[in-house]
């Protein structure tokens, strides 16, 4: 499968079991949920020929047919979620004739099918959930509501990485609370932790495709802390060296991952270039040999893509420098212009039968805020902005600026990695593992 085509896709059910049963009814009436079911392969030449090859199945399964078809899926991750000020007062406002007290799936809803269409989608959620009985709240010191995480599971994401900068705004109990929450929505989470036990593991994904399960290590670390944890507790905040996160990938994979994501919460705030220790970190996790492929975030500013020599098989590693911001309320009204405009970022994955995954394809699609000083009306896909008059006709964003966004981030990321339509699941949603807290 790839990405960078939706025509290329296999149609097959979007987001079944657990994530249907978890979407808004306002995405329900949108009509933006598919549903389907797996087609039956119990014939008996096929149960015929799973028998002949047993011998050849993959590790991971009891019975696998032998195919020379590869099993593919995608992986994409997405830039820094932060509930600035005007981001809380509009989702208060959209929760007004409902029975929470804040709403922020409409306000990520345009890109539903962006996010839910990966096979495994990482968000880079940079603050902390506010401990139960304290307040919301916006810059510098964030902390936001139990129902951002919710709004997240709403447009598809899958998981999130948790080290940076602002994991502590909060205190100790913002960083548990953070993890509880998710766990309660059955998020997956890695870069923070409540106990030592949990600091030391990935988040483990599963993904069925057919009698093959894939498994996916995600690590999460940071270069940058505003607060650091308690002097009795510096796990709490996953903050370690390239060469330390190597070997805690090598024992992932020793215990069974295929493939090792990493998101690293690093680099120059506004940059547009990768600096020199993002680039001395990620040189290293290649030369280590045990990673896929990196998220990176922090700059707020999308930086580009990158393919660094090493890597698992010495098949080379990419690395996305930075995928600037998500749902935030920077623009070129407080900030640089560039930080009105994120990127996700997509990743084929490829597995064949007795070899190693590997990643053969890499994307990345805009996405950008729609606001103004007095409002926050959330965030749409960039490039659907540029050709679609009755999309903009729905935005306050003037046919200007929607431009001078587009061609900007077009001079920072390689045009020949953008993906303008939104890609398609190849199978069911990844079974998120637990961390044993």
């Amino acid at each position: 499968m790839s990405p960078h085509t939706a025509a290329t896709h296999q149609s097959l059910p979007v987001r079944p079991a657990r994530w249907a049963q978890r979407v808004a009814p306002w995405l329900l009436s949108l009509g933006l949920v598919a549903c389907g079911t797996g087609s039956d392969t119990s014939d008996s030449a096929a149960q015929d020929a799973d028998a002949e090859n047993t011998a050849q199945a993959s590790p991971h399964s009891a019975e696998d047919e032998t195919t020379d078809e590869p099993e593919t899926f995608t992986i994409s991750g997405a830039g820094d979620v932060i509930t600035h000020d005007h981001i809380l007062d509009a989702a208060e406002a959209l929760a007004e004739n409902s029975d929470q007290e804040y709403d922020f799936g409409p306000l990520m809803a345009p890109i539903e099918p962006w996010i839910a269409g990966a096979d495994l989608a990482l968000c880079g959620f940079e603050i902390p959930i506010v401990p139960a009985g304290g307040e919301p709240s916006g810059y510098p010191v964030f902390a936001a509501p139990k129902e951002l995480i919710p709004g997240l599971a709403e447009v598809g994401f899958d998981g999130c990485s948790t080290a940076t900068n602002h994991a502590v705004d909060a205190g100790t109990d913002g960083v548990m609370r953070t993890l509880d929450v998710l766990d309660e929505h059955e998020l997956g989470h890695a870069g923070t932790a409540r106990t030592e036990q949990e600091a030391g593991q990935p988040q483990i994904y599963t993904l069925q495709r057919g009698e093959t399960e894939i498994l996916v290590a995600h690590f999460s670390t940071t270069l940058i802390q505003n607060t650091n944890p308690p002097a009795d507790a510096p796990w709490m905040v996953t903050d370690v060296s390239a060469e330390e996160l190597t070997e805690r990938a090598a024992q992932a994979r020793a215990d069974g991952a295929d493939v090792v994501v990493v998101s690293a919460h690093w680099g120059t705030e506004y940059g547009h270039e990768p600096d020199e220790t993002q680039r001395a970190y990620g040189q290293a996790l290649a030369d280590g040999g045990e990673v896929d492929l990196v998220l990176g975030s922090h700059p707020h500013t999308p930086q580009p893509l990158e393919q660094l020599e090493g890597g698992p098989a010495e098949h080379g590693m990419w690395v996305a420098w930075s995928m600037g911001n998500f749902l935030t309320n920077q623009d070129e009204n407080c900030c640089v212009m560039e930080t009105a405009t994120g990127v996700i970022v997509y990743a084929d994955i490829e597995m064949k039968q007795d070899e190693s995954a590997r990643v053969t394809e890499v994307g990345w699609s805009p996405v950008t805020v729609d606001r103004s000083e007095e409002l926050h009306r959330g965030i749409r896909p960039l490039a659907k902005l540029t050709d679609d008059a009755q999309l903009r006709d729905e935005v306050e964003l003037t046919t200007e600026t929607i431009q001078t966004r587009w061609d900007r981030v077009q001079e920072v990321m390689d045009e020949q990695y953008l993906i303008t339509d939104p890609p398609e699941p190849t199978d069911h949603q990844p079974l998120v593992t637990p961390r044993d807290g």
